[in-house]
């Protein structure tokens, strides 16, 4: 029965790219019908409440609690126009996914509508390089988590950790979604409380409400706001870049969310409204309250801000709660990349037993097979533990301005195909999906001249030729050209 489901799904997504076969809008439909049946079985246990914070879950983690040091770095205190430059652009990638998302929620995502409305190869190596950079985000996580942990016991070795966090969130994901859902809720929610407490502190400190007053010195003391230049800032977008990576995840949900329609939108627009505002006054408050100088990887530059002012104990709250950050998106990134290699086994893009469910509607399978880059972070730890976090984040990098830039190309197709009733349209309409296709491009080729980040591009180039030599090969494939 699922061999056939796939069968008559990759097929009527044949006919519904070619515009030599059809090109009308109606067997577009008829494809994404197919689609949603073919991935069918899913239980649709997430609540409207849980799908903001899944969304906040997988994008605020070590990007802006570790990685934010790499763009500081970059661009001094104009890392505050880096990270609103990205928010732009982000917001672009998520309109576009919640009108599409909107309209046709399931779990493959924007791996179907690139499939339907671009070609088979976009469906094929999106979906694949998402399910890549995800499987690899969450081996960085890991990283992350062992260099958290190492702030309290330095002699405990970093594969401890990231073999026993590993293991336990295999099990979580492995649970019905619901319980993935609320477990994954109360996580965000304590980043999410906490980045709150340290806007407010931080904007106590600099105008010195209850605290000696820092004041704004050190946004110009050290080379002036701009102490890298326009360039400093333009690079300092890449990392932006790549912390809101994950806004994307509402999208993904939507195959197991609870009246999708109505809060795949909902959960769209609060989450990036509240992203924007955690990351953009985060960075914010960062370089306000220490001096850029001092950012680094070796810890989290938010709890070097508190123990520069000297606040009893905070250091050690704050590094809890970055580790809370880095597990929770861990967890999220695990859930999505199931997710992704779910729909490709269900859609005949990879082995049938991946997309098989278990009694609770988990795709057990799946979550197993996307462990892999904790596999991957274990050994990165072992071999390389100084190196092994940016040496991951470059890798996964690709993958995501990839999919992003094919996300946007797909929606300008899918806005000019599409002649359903639309539940929420993304605003800018054509222009914001072009620019942000344009801002990508650049962004991926200016990774070459960020510090450590030359590996976006040396992986994921050779990646891409790869994954493509796959989709050539794989069986049936030449049925879909």
């Amino acid at each position: 029965m699922l061999e056939r489901i796939a069968q008559d799904s990759t097929l009527a997504l044949r006919y519904a790219w070619n515009p030599g076969m059809s090109s009308s809008p109606e067997t577009a439909s008829a494809a994404l019908d197919h689609a949603l049946e073919a991935e069918a079985g899913l239980c649709r246990g997430l609540r409207p409440r849980q799908l903001s914070m899944i969304a906040l879950g997988g994008a605020i983690g070590t990007g802006l609690f570790l990685g934010s040091a790499i763009s500081v770095q970059a661009a001094g205190p104009g890392v505050i126009v880096s990270y609103t430059a990205g928010a732009l652009v982000a917001a672009s990638v998520a309109w576009s996914l919640a009108e599409m998302a909107a309209a046709f929620p399931v779990a493959g995502s924007f791996g179907v509508y690139a499939d339907i409305f671009l070609h088979p190869w976009a469906g094929f190596t999106m979906r694949y390089s998402y399910w890549l950079a995800q499987a690899v985000a969450v081996g960085s996580e890991a990283v992350a988590v062992s260099i958290y942990c190492r702030e309290w016991l330095p002699q405990v070795p970093g594969w401890v950790w990231v073999t026993g966090f590993s293991l336990a969130l295999v099990f979580v994901n492995a649970r019905t979604v619901a319980s993935f859902g609320e477990f994954e809720y109360w996580f965000a929610m304590i980043k999410v409380a906490t980045i709150v407490v340290f806007l407010v502190l931080g904007c106590a400190l600099i105008f010195g409400v209850g605290f000696e007053r820092i004041g704004f010195a050190n946004y110009t003391r050290f080379g002036g706001f701009l102490p890298r230049g326009w360039r400093g800032v333009g690079l300092g977008v890449s990392m932006a870049i790549f912390s809101y990576l994950g806004t994307e995840a509402v999208a993904v949900t939507a195959g197991e969310a609870q009246n999708p329609e109505v809060a795949v939108p909902r959960a769209m627009r609060s989450m990036f409204g509240r992203l924007a505002l955690f990351y953009i006054g985060g960075v914010a408050v960062l370089v306000g309250v220490m001096p850029w100088t001092q950012a680094g990887l070796s810890e989290s530059p938010f709890v070097r801000v508190f123990k520069t002012v000297g606040i009893p104990a905070a250091a050690a709250l704050m590094n809890f709660v970055v580790l809370t950050a880095a597990l929770s998106s861990m967890n999220t990134n695990l859930y999505l990349c199931s997710r992704m290699l779910f729909s490709l086994a269900r859609g005949g893009y990879a082995p049938g037993f991946l997309g098989h469910l278990s009694r609770a509607g988990s795709p057990v399978a799946a979550i197993v097979a996307s462990s892999a880059g904790m596999a991957l972070a274990l050994v990165s730890e072992l071999v390389s533990p100084k190196t092994a976090y940016l040496q991951m984040l470059g890798a996964a990098f690709f993958g995501g301005l990839f999919v992003w830039m094919m996300i946007l190309a797909t929606h300008i197709r899918f806005r000019r195909r599409f002649t359903g009733k639309l539940i929420f349209r993304a605003p800018f309409y054509p222009w914001a999906s072009a620019s942000g296709i344009a801002a990508l491009a650049a962004i991926t080729i200016s990774t070459w001249w960020v510090p450590g980040m030359k590996i976006t591009l040396i992986a994921g180039l050779p990646w891409l030729a790869f994954i493509s030599l796959c989709y050539l090969l794989w069986p049936g494939s030449s049925r879909r050209v």
